[in-house]
């Protein structure tokens, strides 16, 4: 009997160090799982960033193409006026 309580006691030292390995090996995976949510949420911040500022770029972009085009509508109105000043000016 006292050899059989000794293994039993044997097995279950053996199965309560197990116990603790796998309890530590979870602890371990819950803090890289946790570690990668971080990350992924870094990331996400990240794009949500460049998202923004791409979209602010493409505004600005728009309105310097809107102002490109004012310009040389004006300048081709300036064009105008200046020749038909310089034929006015040939005629006198």
């Amino acid at each position: 009997i006292t050899e059989t309580i000794g293994k039993v006691n044997e097995i279950a030292t053996s199965i309560s160090s197990a116990v603790e390995e796998q309890g530590a090996a979870t602890g371990e995976i819950s803090r890289n799982v946790q570690e990668a949510s971080r990350g992924t949420q870094e990331v996400s911040s990240n794009i949500t960033g460049v998202t923004q500022a791409a979209q602010e770029t493409g505004g600005a972009a728009t309105q310097v193409l809107s102002a490109a085009g004012d310009l040389s509508k004006q300048s081709e109105t300036l064009k105008s006026q200046v020749e038909t000043f310089l034929s006015q000016i040939r005629a006198a």
